[in-house]
């Protein structure tokens, strides 16, 4: 199964729509494993580092627009995705 198969897959509803905040974060926490799991063979790749970073920044920008946008979504994205809330919210 590829990558945006597994993902659309998780996806309540089958909403196959990439420009739905919800995928993007389905999406972006995939990379986040992914570039997670390459740091962790390759520690000084300062690059890839500051890459995950910005990718962090993404996924926390669009969990914001998530949470005030539509809660209900954002709570299941975040227990399906096994991922921290907004701090404060």
């Amino acid at each position: 199964m590829d990558k945006q198969t597994f993902i659309n897959s998780q996806l309540s509803g089958g909403n196959k729509n990439t420009g739905f905040a919800a995928s993007q974060i389905y999406y972006s926490t995939y990379r986040v494993s992914k570039l997670t799991y390459h740091l962790e063979l390759h520690p000084k790749d300062y690059s890839s580092q500051i890459g995950l970073w910005k990718l962090l920044g993404k996924r926390k920008r669009l969990l914001a627009y998530l949470f005030g946008k539509d809660i209900n979504i954002y709570l299941r994205v975040i227990k399906k995705l096994g991922i921290r809330g907004l701090k404060g919210r």
